[in-house]
Protein backbone atom coordinates (compact mmCIF):
# COMPACT_ATOMS: atom_id res chain seq x y z
CA UNK A 1 0.00 0.00 0.00
CA UNK A 2 1.32 3.89 -0.57
CA UNK A 3 1.30 4.41 2.93
CA UNK A 4 3.18 0.99 4.00
CA UNK A 5 7.05 0.92 4.85
CA UNK A 6 8.98 -0.35 1.57
CA UNK A 7 9.55 -4.18 2.01
CA UNK A 8 12.62 -6.43 1.46
CA UNK A 9 10.86 -7.18 -1.69
CA UNK A 10 9.53 -3.72 -2.68
CA UNK A 11 13.48 -2.95 -2.31
CA UNK A 12 14.51 -5.45 -5.08
CA UNK A 13 12.24 -4.53 -7.10
CA UNK A 14 13.91 -0.73 -6.99
CA UNK A 15 17.31 -2.11 -7.42
CA UNK A 16 16.15 -4.04 -10.64
CA UNK A 17 14.05 -1.21 -12.03
CA UNK A 18 17.08 0.94 -12.07
CA UNK A 19 19.23 -1.90 -13.74
CA UNK A 20 16.35 -1.83 -16.18
CA UNK A 21 16.73 2.21 -16.87
CA UNK A 22 13.70 2.78 -15.80
CA UNK A 23 12.40 6.08 -13.90
CA UNK A 24 11.12 6.72 -10.73
CA UNK A 25 7.21 7.28 -11.83
CA UNK A 26 7.49 4.09 -13.49
CA UNK A 27 9.05 2.03 -10.91
CA UNK A 28 6.71 3.91 -8.34
CA UNK A 29 3.64 2.87 -10.62
CA UNK A 30 4.95 -0.89 -10.52
CA UNK A 31 4.79 -0.67 -6.99
CA UNK A 32 1.55 1.67 -6.45
CA UNK A 33 4.07 3.93 -4.78
CA UNK A 34 4.22 7.58 -5.36
CA UNK A 35 7.26 8.48 -7.18
CA UNK A 36 8.65 11.30 -4.55
CA UNK A 37 9.04 7.79 -2.27
CA UNK A 38 11.19 5.85 -4.66
CA UNK A 39 13.40 9.13 -5.08
CA UNK A 40 13.78 9.33 -1.44
CA UNK A 41 14.50 5.86 -1.26
CA UNK A 42 17.06 5.50 -3.55
CA UNK A 43 18.46 9.42 -2.74
CA UNK A 44 19.20 7.93 0.70
CA UNK A 45 21.25 4.56 0.03
CA UNK A 46 23.89 5.52 -2.61
CA UNK A 47 22.07 7.02 -5.50
CA UNK A 48 20.83 5.12 -8.79
CA UNK A 49 24.23 4.68 -10.25
CA UNK A 50 25.39 2.81 -6.39
CA UNK A 51 21.42 1.32 -5.04
CA UNK A 52 21.73 -1.96 -3.49
CA UNK A 53 18.43 -3.77 -2.14
CA UNK A 54 20.06 -5.79 0.82
CA UNK A 55 22.08 -2.81 2.03
CA UNK A 56 19.38 -0.37 1.98
CA UNK A 57 17.29 -2.61 4.26
CA UNK A 58 19.56 -2.96 6.51
CA UNK A 59 20.48 0.58 6.81
CA UNK A 60 16.37 0.81 7.42
CA UNK A 61 16.82 -1.31 10.20
CA UNK A 62 19.37 0.35 11.93
CA UNK A 63 17.96 3.72 12.11
CA UNK A 64 14.74 1.95 13.07
CA UNK A 65 17.02 0.69 16.12
CA UNK A 66 18.65 3.84 16.88
CA UNK A 67 15.29 5.75 17.01
CA UNK A 68 13.83 2.97 19.46
CA UNK A 69 17.18 3.72 21.30
CA UNK A 70 17.03 7.35 21.73
CA UNK A 71 17.01 8.25 25.28
CA UNK A 72 13.80 9.27 26.11
CA UNK A 73 13.44 13.39 27.53
CA UNK A 74 14.04 14.10 30.51
CA UNK A 75 10.64 14.40 32.85
CA UNK A 76 9.71 17.97 34.34
CA UNK A 77 11.54 18.78 37.07
CA UNK A 78 9.57 18.69 40.78
CA UNK A 79 10.24 21.03 43.45
CA UNK A 80 12.03 19.59 46.26
CA UNK A 81 11.57 22.34 48.65
CA UNK A 82 10.19 21.81 51.82
CA UNK A 83 10.97 17.97 51.83
CA UNK A 84 8.33 18.22 49.61
CA UNK A 85 8.68 14.40 47.12
CA UNK A 86 9.44 15.66 43.61
CA UNK A 87 7.34 13.31 41.96
CA UNK A 88 4.40 14.23 43.75
CA UNK A 89 4.69 17.69 43.20
CA UNK A 90 5.53 16.71 39.38
CA UNK A 91 1.91 14.71 39.43
CA UNK A 92 -0.33 17.41 40.69
CA UNK A 93 1.47 20.37 38.42
CA UNK A 94 0.67 18.29 35.11
CA UNK A 95 -2.71 17.12 37.27
CA UNK A 96 -3.71 21.04 37.28
CA UNK A 97 -2.30 21.42 33.87
CA UNK A 98 -4.69 18.76 32.19
CA UNK A 99 -7.49 19.71 34.38
CA UNK A 100 -6.97 23.84 32.58
CA UNK A 101 -6.52 22.51 29.02
CA UNK A 102 -9.78 20.46 29.83
CA UNK A 103 -11.41 23.95 30.66
CA UNK A 104 -10.35 25.26 26.82
CA UNK A 105 -6.76 26.67 27.84
CA UNK A 106 -4.27 25.70 25.52
CA UNK A 107 -1.91 23.05 26.31
CA UNK A 108 0.99 25.12 26.96
CA UNK A 109 -0.61 27.67 28.69
CA UNK A 110 -1.99 25.19 30.89
CA UNK A 111 1.79 23.84 31.71
CA UNK A 112 3.18 27.30 32.09
CA UNK A 113 0.42 28.37 34.57
CA UNK A 114 0.15 25.17 36.48
CA UNK A 115 4.26 25.55 36.80
CA UNK A 116 4.13 28.70 37.98
CA UNK A 117 1.18 27.98 40.38
CA UNK A 118 3.00 25.05 41.87
CA UNK A 119 5.97 27.67 42.75
CA UNK A 120 5.99 29.02 46.45
CA UNK A 121 7.18 32.53 45.00
CA UNK A 122 4.55 32.60 41.95
CA UNK A 123 7.59 33.76 40.19
CA UNK A 124 9.51 31.88 37.69
CA UNK A 125 11.64 33.46 34.41
CA UNK A 126 11.85 32.37 30.56
CA UNK A 127 14.58 30.30 31.47
CA UNK A 128 13.32 28.88 34.18
CA UNK A 129 10.47 27.75 32.08
CA UNK A 130 12.11 26.53 29.35
CA UNK A 131 14.45 23.97 31.72
CA UNK A 132 11.21 22.38 34.17
CA UNK A 133 9.15 22.44 30.35
CA UNK A 134 11.86 21.58 27.95
CA UNK A 135 10.22 23.26 25.25
CA UNK A 136 11.76 26.34 23.44
CA UNK A 137 12.11 29.86 24.55
CA UNK A 138 9.98 30.61 21.54
CA UNK A 139 7.18 28.59 23.03
CA UNK A 140 7.55 30.60 25.94
CA UNK A 141 7.39 33.47 24.56
CA UNK A 142 4.25 33.31 23.09
CA UNK A 143 2.17 31.42 25.48
CA UNK A 144 3.07 33.96 27.93
CA UNK A 145 2.27 36.88 25.47
CA UNK A 146 -1.44 34.94 25.74
CA UNK A 147 -1.99 34.66 29.58
CA UNK A 148 -0.54 38.02 29.95
CA UNK A 149 -3.31 39.46 27.87
CA UNK A 150 -5.95 37.51 29.53
CA UNK A 151 -4.92 38.87 32.89
CA UNK A 152 -3.89 35.26 34.03
CA UNK A 153 0.09 36.43 34.66
CA UNK A 154 2.18 39.57 35.17
CA UNK A 155 5.63 40.44 33.47
CA UNK A 156 8.42 42.12 35.81
CA UNK A 157 12.12 42.54 35.29
CA UNK A 158 14.66 40.72 37.83
CA UNK A 159 16.62 42.41 39.98
CA UNK A 160 19.22 44.90 37.53
CA UNK A 161 16.41 45.02 35.02
CA UNK A 162 18.54 42.48 32.86
CA UNK A 163 15.97 39.38 32.37
CA UNK A 164 11.86 39.48 32.92
CA UNK A 165 10.07 37.23 35.24
CA UNK A 166 6.70 35.91 35.03
CA UNK A 167 4.41 36.29 38.63
CA UNK A 168 1.42 35.03 39.44
CA UNK A 169 -0.79 35.87 42.72
CA UNK A 170 -3.36 35.26 44.78
CA UNK A 171 -5.90 37.55 43.08
CA UNK A 172 -5.55 35.60 39.74
CA UNK A 173 -8.63 33.96 40.34
CA UNK A 174 -10.21 36.86 41.51
CA UNK A 175 -9.40 38.89 37.96
CA UNK A 176 -10.34 36.01 35.82
CA UNK A 177 -13.60 35.87 37.90
CA UNK A 178 -14.10 39.73 37.36
CA UNK A 179 -13.47 39.17 33.54
CA UNK A 180 -15.94 36.30 33.40
CA UNK A 181 -18.26 38.71 35.04
CA UNK A 182 -17.88 41.20 32.37
CA UNK A 183 -17.85 39.36 29.31
CA UNK A 184 -21.63 38.06 30.84
CA UNK A 185 -22.75 41.50 30.99
CA UNK A 186 -21.43 42.49 27.56
CA UNK A 187 -23.00 38.88 26.62
CA UNK A 188 -26.33 38.97 28.38
CA UNK A 189 -26.61 42.98 26.74
CA UNK A 190 -26.06 41.62 22.86
CA UNK A 191 -28.71 38.66 23.37
CA UNK A 192 -31.12 40.81 24.87
CA UNK A 193 -30.72 43.49 22.18
CA UNK A 194 -30.56 40.50 19.77
CA UNK A 195 -34.25 39.29 20.88
CA UNK A 196 -36.00 42.23 20.61
CA UNK A 197 -34.39 42.47 17.01
CA UNK A 198 -35.59 38.93 16.04
CA UNK A 199 -38.70 39.42 17.90
CA UNK A 200 -39.04 37.69 21.41
CA UNK A 201 -42.03 35.45 20.18
CA UNK A 202 -39.68 34.04 17.49
CA UNK A 203 -37.91 30.72 18.43
CA UNK A 204 -34.47 32.73 17.23
CA UNK A 205 -35.51 35.45 19.58
CA UNK A 206 -36.39 33.41 22.60
CA UNK A 207 -33.48 31.70 22.53
CA UNK A 208 -31.70 35.05 22.98
CA UNK A 209 -33.48 36.05 25.43
CA UNK A 210 -33.17 32.60 27.28
CA UNK A 211 -29.67 33.41 27.13
CA UNK A 212 -29.78 36.64 28.26
CA UNK A 213 -31.88 34.95 31.29
CA UNK A 214 -29.17 33.13 32.38
CA UNK A 215 -26.67 35.02 32.07
CA UNK A 216 -27.91 37.66 33.94
CA UNK A 217 -28.67 35.55 36.89
CA UNK A 218 -25.17 33.52 37.04
CA UNK A 219 -23.61 37.14 37.35
CA UNK A 220 -25.90 37.84 40.18
CA UNK A 221 -24.82 34.87 41.84
CA UNK A 222 -21.06 35.65 41.31
CA UNK A 223 -21.86 39.05 42.20
CA UNK A 224 -22.57 37.59 45.71
CA UNK A 225 -19.85 35.10 45.32
CA UNK A 226 -17.45 38.48 45.21
CA UNK A 227 -18.82 40.30 47.65
CA UNK A 228 -18.64 37.26 50.18
CA UNK A 229 -14.95 36.63 49.36
CA UNK A 230 -14.30 40.50 49.78
CA UNK A 231 -16.07 40.36 52.74
CA UNK A 232 -13.58 37.54 53.99
CA UNK A 233 -10.71 39.21 53.14
CA UNK A 234 -11.17 42.33 54.76
CA UNK A 235 -11.99 39.77 58.16
CA UNK A 236 -9.22 37.95 57.72
CA UNK A 237 -6.82 41.28 56.97
CA UNK A 238 -8.43 42.90 60.25
CA UNK A 239 -7.46 39.72 62.29
CA UNK A 240 -3.59 39.96 61.30
CA UNK A 241 -3.52 43.56 62.34
CA UNK A 242 -5.18 42.90 65.46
Amino acid sequence: MPGDRLTDEDRRHIATGLAEGLGYTEIGRRLGRPSSTIMREVTRNGGPDDYRAQRAQEATKQRARRHRQAKPPAPPIGDSSHGRDPQAVQNVTESFATLLEQQGMPRMAARVLACLHVTDSGILTAADLVQRLHVSPASISQTVALLEQQGLLKRERTPGGRRERYVVDDELWVRSTLAALQMNETLAATSQRAAEILGTATPAGARFGLAAEFLLLVNASLGQVMEQWQQNQDERNAGNRS
